[in-house]
């Protein structure tokens, strides 16, 4: 009888396991929700982190955990300068200046806005860190990475789960950092009227990434995401994802690949359109691949496209299935997921992108059901 993470691993090889692996990202609310934790502790604190995840495993029987955050600082609460309540969530402002707002089912929130007002590609080349210090988790939202606590957390994390689980970090994408940088609206204009310094800063984070990629690689996971959110088709062309994203990805990719770690991208949205450029990247699979209404990918279309180019994680429909779907529902769209997925190997049934935070625990446990039915 295969362990879960041979199952993940058998999966992520393009193999056929016994029994399709089922691992689903959750989003921070979801987790919040479930798990009755402090929002301001549960997002600092690693111990507290790393029990929530292997607590939220337990609860949908998952092959593996994803770990989203790393680099939790031990003595993050000497950093508190002032903290209150309000109505909509605990204020925090913390010694550099920054006051967030820690909800119950979201994301923190920046309480100002703190993004870049923006820049050209060309002012920003004097901005260029040394080093990565932190991860860009949303529009104006940073966790900061401890230089001397990276990875801690998958140390805590896997001496939780034991051996039999797959456990996977997360990287974020080139292009995050550069709209990170520059201002979303400024780094897109960059892109098409200073495509060479634009690129140069690219290069820049590409080679800080890669470097905490293969360091990662140490850390005893079993695979690396590569967060990278705004390369769809909502956001820019195929043919600037081809010169924008592809080379930079597909670098840090081979980079991971030679350390024997599969590495995959999660990329929202519609992506029918660069499907096979996803994997031109070099990544050993996708997740995501948001159906109809969210996005615009058909499962037994990209599973005829993509063939054995790499291995697909998704992808069960967060909202419009789980959310508002009644349990029926829910148990045919997995059994015709894992139906279509299945076949040729190489499929972890997952929601397409993260399990939004109000979808009931118990119609997220329902896929182990159909796993265990169909899979």
């Amino acid at each position: 009888m295969s362990t879960p993470r041979e199952r993940m691993r058998e999966a992520m090889e393009l193999g056929t396991p016994a029994r399709v692996p089922l691992m689903c990202q959750l989003s921070i609310g979801h987790m919040l929700l479930q798990l009755d934790v402090s929002p301001l502790e549960f997002w600092h604190d690693a111990d507290l982190f790393a029990e929530g995840l292997c607590r939220l495993r337990e609860i949908y029987q998952f092959d593996g955990v994803l770990v989203s955050l790393h680099g939790h600082d031990p003595d993050w609460r000497s950093g508190i300068r002032s903290r209150k309540e309000t109505p909509s969530g605990e204020e925090v402002t913390w010694e550099d200046g920054t006051t967030l707002r820690y909800l119950s089912d979201d994301l923190p929130q920046p309480v100002v806005d703190e993004r870049s007002p923006g820049l050209s590609a060309s002012a920003a080349l004097d901005l260029l860190p040394p080093r990565l210090t932190f991860i860009p988790v949303s529009q104006g939202l940073r966790f900061r990475i401890h230089p001397e606590h990276k990875f801690d957390i998958f140390r805590k994390v896997r001496n939780r789960l034991g051996d039999a689980f797959s456990l996977h970090g997360e990287i974020t994408s080139p292009f995050d950092y550069f709209l990170d940088l520059l201002g979303h609206q400024s780094g897109l204009l960059s892109l098409l009227l200073e495509p060479e310094p634009s690129k140069e800063i690219l290069r820049w984070y590409t080679g800080l990434i890669k470097e905490l990629a293969v360091e990662m690689c140490s850390a005893g996971i079993d695979a690396i995401k590569v967060s990278s959110p705004f390369a769809g088709s909502g956001f820019i062309s195929p043919e600037m994802y081809r010169e924008f994203v592809l080379p930079f990805e597909g670098d840090i990719a081979r980079a991971v690949r030679s350390r024997g770690i599969p590495i995959y991208t999660h990329t929202c949205g519609a992506i029918s359109d660069r499907l096979e450029m996803l994997f031109a990247a070099g990544v050993s699979g996708i997740e995501c691949l948001d159906p109809p209404p969210l996005g615009n990918v058909e499962l037994a279309d990209a599973k005829r496209r993509i063939g054995a180019r790499g291995f697909i994680k998704g992808n069960i429909d967060s909202v419009n299935t789980l959310l508002l779907g009644s349990s029926a529902q829910i148990l045919q769209d997995a059994r015709q997921r894992i139906e279509t997925g299945k076949q040729g190997g190489g499929f972890i049934l997952s929601t397409a992108c993260s399990v939004a935070p109000y979808v009931e625990r118990e119609k997220l446990q329902l896929l182990h059901e159909a796993v265990d039915r169909w899979g």
